[in-house]
C-alpha cells in the first residue's frame, strides 16, 4: 500500500482541495491480488488504490467509457504466424498503467483510507491523472499510447483497433496490446529491441523478455 501511494504521489496524480459547493466526491478502497505463474506458483503480491467509478455520472465527471482491447483471436492468429515464420515473439508490462492517461474531467475522490492527511482531513483530492476503474481510465490509456504509436509510423488495423503494424526498410513490425500487456513481434531480430526501449523511455514499462504465458495460454 505505501509503494502503491509513493508511485501515486510521484505521478503527480492529484492535489489536495476544498471540495467546490457544486461538487460532489467519489469514495475509494483498496484491493488486493495474488498474480501466478504459469506453474501456479506465486508471482507477486498487488495492491491497487480503487476508486468507486460505478457512482460517476455521465456528463459531469466522466464522458465516453469504451475500452478497446486486442481481440482473442487476433492473440491466437499473430502467436500462430510468428510460429510459422519462426519470428521473435515478446512481451512488454506497463507499469500503473492507467496513471499514463490523462484526465480532462473534474473528479473529486476522498483521501484513501489509511492515509488521511491528519492536517487536512477534511480536505478531498482532485485528480489530475486516470486511476483504476474510473469509467474513462481504460479510454484514456488507449488514445494516449494510440496517439504515441500512430505519430511513431504505426497503422491500426480496421479489424482490430488494438492491432499496431508498421512497415519499415527493415521488414514489418506488430504489436498487440491487451490492457496493460503488449505483445510485440516482427519479422527481423534488427531494431526489436530497440523499439522496447523507446517504449520504455516514453511509458514506465517491465520487459518481460520472450513470450511464455499470456491470458491462461502457454507459449512454449
Amino acid at each position: 500500500m505505501d509503494e502503491e501511494m509513493a508511485a501515486l504521489d510521484a505521478n503527480a496524480t492529484w492535489e489536495l482541495v476544498a471540495l467546490p459547493k457544486d461538487k460532489k466526491t467519489i469514495r475509494c478502497n483498496w484491493v488486493y491480488k495474488v498474480k501466478h505463474n504459469a506453474d501456479g506458483s506465486v508471482n507477486k503480491y498487488k495492491t491497487r488504490l480503487v476508486p468507486k467509478g460505478y457512482a460517476q455520472t455521465y456528463g459531469i465527471d466522466c464522458e465516453e467509457t469504451y475500452n478497446p482491447i486486442a481481440k482473442m483471436i487476433t492473440i491466437r492468429t499473430i502467436i500462430v504466424i510468428t510460429i510459422a515464420k519462426g519470428w521473435l515473439l515478446h512481451q512488454m508490462d506497463v507499469k500503473n498503467v492507467f496513471l499514463h492517461g490523462d484526465l480532462q474531467e473534474e473528479v473529486y475522490m476522498e483521501q484513501p483510507p489509511g492515509y488521511v492527511d491528519q492536517t487536512h482531513p477534511n480536505l478531498v483530492y482532485r485528480l489530475k491523472k486516470v486511476l483504476y476503474s474510473l469509467k474513462q481510465a481504460p479510454r484514456t490509456w488507449s488514445d494516449k499510447i494510440g496517439q504515441y504509436l500512430i505519430t511513431s509510423g504505426f497503422q491500426t488495423s480496421n479489424a482490430n483497433f488494438s492491432l499496431y503494424v508498421k512497415k519499415t526498410d527493415h521488414g514489418i513490425v506488430v504489436i498487440v496490446i491487451y490492457v496493460d500487456d503488449l505483445i510485440i513481434t516482427r519479422d527481423s531480430d534488427i531494431n526489436i529491441f530497440d523499439l522496447k526501449k523507446l517504449l520504455k523511455q516514453k511509458f514506465e514499462m517491465k520487459d518481460l523478455g520472450e513470450l511464455r504465458y499470456f491470458l491462461s495460454i502457454d507459449v512454449i
